[in-house]
């Protein structure tokens, strides 16, 4: 188990490096956006490749950055339900959406982005768009956006096993707590719209 440890650490540095410096795209690509505008609107032109580029410097940074989003745990979850019930089941919970659906999901994803990447890059696709981008770097991106998340989610689980094992600390441990005051304050903002509509008690 130590060395599946050690590899899930190697894989979360990388994830992080790798998440932390795409995160930057999203601000050029309002810069990109920005100068969009301004050429449209004061000199009247417009270009299909300027407007693609956003496309492709936002899908980059959502891509190349969903892994570092699992390992953050900031992907949005069904609170409702996940929050009632214990730690441990919690981890059950994602060791099983883990085994049963994200591996599987990006595997097919790899498997089937992988060839459409190899056509686009020898036939050397172009946008049918006048004026757009080559195909293939943004196709590119999104295999490695799933390979990304593919192998992260195997650092996933085996943090969730070593956790259930008492080998080493919950990462968010925290995350219970968090529910619950959100459930509290749920409540809390229930019980005052009751208190302003009397009319509306039981």
């Amino acid at each position: 188990m130590n060395g599946l440890l050690a590899l899930s650490r190697g894989i979360d540095r990388v994830t992080t490096v790798i998440g932390r410096s795409v995160a930057w795209l999203i601000l050029l690509a309002i810069f990109v956006s920005a100068i969009n505008a301004v050429v449209r609107k004061v000199f009247s032109m417009s270009s299909n490749a300027w407007l693609e580029l956003q496309w492709y410097l936002y899908g980059g940074a959502f891509m190349l950055a969903a892994a570092w989003t699992l390992l953050e745990n900031e992907h949005i979850r069904i609170d409702i339900i996940y929050g009632r019930w214990s730690r441990r089941a919690q981890h059950w919970i994602d060791v099983l959406g883990t085994v049963l659906f994200l591996l599987p999901f990006t595997a097919i994803m790899i498997w089937l982005v992988h060839p459409s990447l190899m056509r686009s890059w020898r036939a050397g696709e172009i946008s049918m768009n006048a004026g757009g981008l080559i195909i293939w770097p943004a196709k590119a991106v999104l295999l490695a956006g799933f390979i990304l998340l593919f192998v992260q989610g195997i650092s996933e689980l085996i943090k969730k096993i070593a956790v259930m094992r008492g080998l080493i600390e919950d990462p968010h441990a925290n995350t219970e707590g968090s529910l619950k005051e959100a459930e509290l304050m749920t409540a809390g903002m229930h019980d005052e719209r009751i208190d302003q509509n009397p009319e509306s008690r039981p």
